[in-house]
């Protein structure tokens, strides 16, 4: 799994977890507004994928992504950071 910050749009800043990507689009989920049931579409060109995540974000992230997962996931990246 990885993450990602928006770089543009009315989401600009928002931190997400990518859970799937079909050729120039990538899904997003923050387990808030954004949710499993109803992902974000978004260009990939309007993203930056996070390449440092800290361990405790891989390790929630490794037993699969639910909302709360994802929640969980992006409250621990921003306490790291």
């Amino acid at each position: 799994m990885e993450m990602a910050k928006s770089l543009s749009g009315h989401d600009k800043e928002q931190l997400y977890v990518v859970i799937r990507g079909d050729g120039e689009f990538v899904y997003l989920v923050n387990g808030v507004n954004r949710t499993l049931e109803k992902p974000k579409k978004k260009n990939r060109k309007h993203i930056q994928i996070i390449k440092k995540l800290p361990g405790e974000v891989i390790e929630c992230l490794s037993r699969g992504v639910t909302d709360l997962t994802a929640k969980r996931a992006i409250k621990l990246y921003e306490q790291n950071m």
